[in-house]
């Protein structure tokens, strides 16, 4: 077969697709983990601390509900990107087994379901036959065909399950100390209370627009949309918590 004149214009061949979309998702697997971890401790955070201003002016109380709501938001933001990926990996496993057992029970139809996957990719005739004999000639690499290319899944890093949670985990915690800190001055009497919230939400505006524009740079879209967006969603979130305090404010 002329591999020519099946790649017009120099496009990709499958294998390079498979491995750049490898060495992508694993990169973004890291970015959606910190996007996760930063943008949902800020978000919730700022809105505890606007609820617990609106309720209070005693700094101690606006600090300490600060400090608890960021520990409590990244342990539990932790374990729940444990668990998550931990059922992740769990169903590629039920998964594969699943597909493994169709392919020794029923060959036949699993072999047309490999060639209608490859079908829809545009090959036919005697091509399409010699790729279905190459992928069903070997059982792992049927398994694997089956799995990426008819199921959508990918397996689970290992690795990836525990250093998830900490990265999830960690990016709550700086997510959460960003609108937190101007509290600190006012408690220590060096910002007004007026002064604290404007400064942390302004503050909290610039670090989510910031984390918008990385993600788009880092993935599609455009900056300033996924920068204004990130921004006016999470500052309406918080703003719901300074809205909640100021029915049981003084």
């Amino acid at each position: 077969m002329d591999t020519k004149s099946k790649n017009p214009g120099n496009v990709p061949n499958r294998s390079t697709r498979v491995t750049r979309h490898i060495e992508h998702h694993g990169g973004g697997g890291a970015l959606s983990d910190i996007i996760l971890g930063g943008q949902d401790g800020l978000v919730n955070v700022l809105g505890v601390i606007l609820g617990i201003v609106a309720a209070t002016p005693d700094p101690r109380i606006i600090v300490a509900g600060g400090l608890a709501a960021t520990f409590a938001e990244s342990i539990s933001m932790a374990a729940v990107a444990y668990t998550s990926t931990l059922a992740d990996r769990d169903f590629y496993r039920a998964e594969l087994e699943r597909e493994r057992y169709e392919i020794q029970a029923m060959p036949e139809a699993e072999r047309e379901e490999v060639r209608q996957i490859y079908r829809a990719w545009g090959l036919e005739g005697e091509a399409l036959e010699e790729v279905v004999r190459q992928i069903t000639a070997n059982e792992e690499t049927w398994l694997q065909v089956m799995m990426a290319d008819e199921l959508k899944l990918q397996p689970v890093d290992e690795q990836r399950v525990l250093r998830s949670a900490l990265i999830v985990g960690l990016a709550a915690v700086v997510g959460s100390l960003i609108p937190l800190i101007p509290f600190f001055f006012l408690a220590a009497g060096l910002l007004s209370r007026g002064w604290a919230i404007g400064i942390s939400l302004a503050v909290s505006a610039v670090a989510l627009f910031l984390v918008g524009v990385y993600k788009a740079r880092q993935t599609v879209g455009r900056p300033g949309r996924s920068g204004l967006q990130m921004t006016i969603i999470g500052i309406a979130s918080a703003l719901a918590g300074y809205g909640i305090g100021t029915l049981f404010g003084g």
